[in-house]
């Protein structure tokens, strides 16, 4: 990677840090294109390496209101989508699965933003689950899914509880593609050099995290699912 493109790449993790840590997802979305048109050859397994880092960062700030009962059954339908999501990576071609995710992501968001709300029980903690599992590991976006699903609760209970689902899952995944040969070293020193981005863009998002209404977040949380829909399908048609 030249420099100019490594500048580039950890200027969209500082801006996806940002929104990541105020509204609880977004760092895929904004840096997970940028990453594939700059060196696709640290995807996923680069970004998701980033992406497990930030919620370390957010969890050593914040704490409160994890919701580990709903924990309780996304996770483990995770790990059931995770190893699909290893399946795919290796067999599916990447294109048709992005196109095919963005969709699903992009209906959720319209339909959930107007006429459905989408009661939060164990059926649909493990939907959410497997589904990110999917995606988290063959896209590195898998925060839409169980984001969508939380949307109504608290600003802070979203960033916590998504913030312990990103570091399980994303760990979850990187031991499955590396279980499957689909890490590199050079995938490992990305994520390293992207630690003062992630540090940067989560200490700026501070004062704007702590004012931030509640009833601003569930818009922002659409918001940013929604684009990150758009990008992936966008990414996999013309990237």
């Amino acid at each position: 990677m030249s420099t100019v493109a490594l500048v580039v790449v950890l200027l969209a993790i500082v801006l996806g840090a940002f929104v990541q840590s105020t509204v609880g997802i977004g760092l895929g979305l904004v840096a997970a294109p940028v990453v594939t048109l700059a060196a696709p050859q640290l995807m996923p397994g680069g970004m998701l390496m980033v992406v497990v880092l930030l919620p370390i960062v957010t969890l050593a700030r914040e704490r409160d209101e994890i919701d580990w009962g709903g924990l309780g059954w996304a996770f483990p339908a995770r790990v059931v989508g995770t190893v699909v999501g290893v399946w795919v990576v290796a067999s599916v071609d990447d294109r048709q699965l992005g196109v095919a995710v963005g969709a699903m992501v992009l209906a959720a968001v319209l339909l959930t933003a107007r006429t459905v709300v989408i009661p939060v029980n164990r059926g649909t903690l493990s939907g959410a689950g497997f589904v990110s599992g999917v995606t988290g590991t063959a896209s590195s976006i898998g925060g839409p899914p169980l984001a969508l699903l939380l949307q109504r609760r608290t600003p802070r209970q979203i960033r916590t509880t998504l913030a312990v689902y990103f570091l399980l899952g994303s760990l979850l995944s990187l031991v499955g593609l590396a279980w499957a040969g689909e890490l590199t070293v050079d995938e490992a020193w990305f994520a390293l050099a992207a630690v003062p981005a992630l540090v940067l863009g989560f200490a700026v998002s501070g004062p704007l995290r702590r004012r931030l209404p509640a009833h601003v977040v569930r818009p922002l949380v659409l918001l940013v699912s929604g684009a990150s829909a758009v990008a992936l399908i966008v990414r996999s048609t013309f990237g």
